[in-house]
Order: C-alpha cells, then sequence, then structure tokens
C-alpha cells in the first residue's frame, strides 16, 4: 500500500513537471513569435468614443461613471485577502483600472491611455501567474509572479517609449489562451472553476461590445459599447472576486 501511494505521488509530480515545461515553452515560444510580427501602433481613431456627453463639468461622462464597479471589487477584495502576493496584486490591479480607466476617458490621448493600461496589465500577469500557482506548480507560480509583473509593466513602457504595442498585445490575450487550457487540462486545487469560465466569457463579451462602441451607441443613443465594455468587465472582475469568496479547497 505505501508502495502504491509512492508510486501515485511520483506520478503526479511527474506531470506537475511536464505541465510546468509545457506553460513555459507556450509562453516563450509566444513570446519569440512576437518578433515575426511587424510593429503595432495605437489608432487614434482609437481615441475617439461614441458617447462623449458631459454632465456637470465632467466630459465623457458615462465612460468615467462606469469605472465605478472596478473600484468597488478591487476595494473588496483587496480588503479581504491579503494572504498571497498573486491575489494581492489581482485586485490592486483591478482596483487602480478603476482609476486610471477614468482619469483617461477624462482626457483621451495616449499619454493618458498609459495610466488605464498600466493598471489592466498588472491584473492579467498576476492573474496568469495564480493559476499557475494553483493548477501547475505552487512554487512556480509564486516565483513567475515577478517576472510576469515586469513584463506587463515593461510592456507599456516599451509602448511609450517605441509606439510599439506587440509585447501588450501578448500580455492582453495569452493569459485568455492559457487560462483555458489550464482549466481544461489541470485538475483544480480549489472548487470554483465556473467563476473563472465566466469571467473568460465576459471578458470576451466585453472586447465585442468595446468594437461596436459606435454601433451600439447609434441604436437609441442611450448607452455606448464602451461603457458597456466597462460594465461587463468589471462584472468579469465581480466573478473573481466570488471565486476567492466561495472557493473550497478540494
Amino acid at each position: 500500500m505505501n508502495d502504491l501511494y509512492v508510486n501515485i505521488v511520483m506520478l503526479g509530480s511527474t506531470k506537475k513537471i511536464w505541465a510546468l515545461l509545457a506553460f513555459l515553452g507556450m509562453m516563450v515560444s509566444s513570446l519569440m513569435a512576437l518578433l515575426l510580427l511587424p510593429p503595432i501602433l495605437q489608432d487614434q481613431s482609437y481615441h475617439q468614443f461614441a458617447d462623449s456627453r458631459a454632465l456637470r463639468g465632467i466630459p465623457n461622462v458615462w465612460n468615467i461613471i462606469s469605472n465605478l464597479p472596478f473600484i468597488a471589487v478591487g476595494a473588496v477584495g483587496l480588503a479581504r485577502w491579503r494572504d498571497g502576493a498573486a491575489a494581492i496584486a489581482v485586485f490592486v490591479g483591478i482596483l487602480l483600472t478603476g482609476f486610471g480607466s477614468a482619469y483617461y476617458h477624462w482626457s483621451p490621448n495616449d499619454d493618458t491611455l498609459f495610466w488605464d493600461r498600466l493598471p489592466m496589465a498588472i491584473a492579467f500577469m498576476a492573474i496568469l501567474a495564480g493559476a499557475v500557482e494553483e493548477r501547475v506548480n505552487a512554487k512556480a507560480g509564486i516565483v513567475l509572479l515577478w517576472p510576469l509583473l515586469a513584463i506587463g509593466v515593461f510592456s507599456l513602457l516599451l509602448w511609450r517609449w517605441s509606439g510599439d504595442l506587440r509585447l501588450f498585445g501578448w500580455v492582453q490575450f495569452f493569459p485568455c489562451l492559457a487560462l483555458p487550457l489550464m482549466f481544461w487540462l489541470l485538475p483544480p486545487k480549489y472548487t470554483g472553476t465556473y467563476y473563472w469560465i465566466v469571467a473568460v466569457g465576459l471578458y470576451a463579451l466585453a472586447k465585442a461590445l468595446e468594437h461596436f462602441d459606435g454601433v451600439i451607441y447609434s441604436t437609441g443613443h442611450f448607452v455606448s459599447g464602451h461603457t458597456l465594455k466597462h460594465l461587463t468587465a468589471a462584472t468579469a472582475c465581480f466573478a473573481i472576486l466570488r471565486y476567492f469568496q466561495t472557493r473550497r479547497p478540494i
């Protein structure tokens, strides 16, 4: 019986090693693939949002106010979870996204957009490191957190210095590829995987709403796609908060 237990433990450890190597291989190869792409420049039409209504001296008011849920989710998360660096970074990123995005929408331009995207990059990379910690290897996730956060911050500095968004594109979309694979292929450490799947789906919906900003606003001129994007992305963050609130060790 003892031999069987040892064999099971060793088999599980071997699978985790291979999973970690596969993750690192996918991460490095995808980063290298960026070199094959032409530089991605910021489209200046991005700053022209469909809903530019002002209220009591506040420009683009609905795109500013719709960031309040980020601040609420981030504040609640930070008040409750401070026992892991990745979780802290996730909720710091969510909290600052609310402030950064509101600052950007007050005066949309490349300089203010930097402060909108910086906390988003922190949250994306922290979520990825947390998933590695929980699904692949705990020590590896803790160690990877800091290099991933550095990549996230550097991606925005690189854009500011060179105008090239390729690395930030990786920061934003690589987790959307890696996370579903980890959720599908690797066993969870905690209950509540459902909330992560909901969060990924909501984020994808948020990007679609952003793309159809003007189309949505032209239907009644009531609410824009970008405002709905904020609310939908904040709902995705709320799903992450619910994961931490309800998860139980398996």
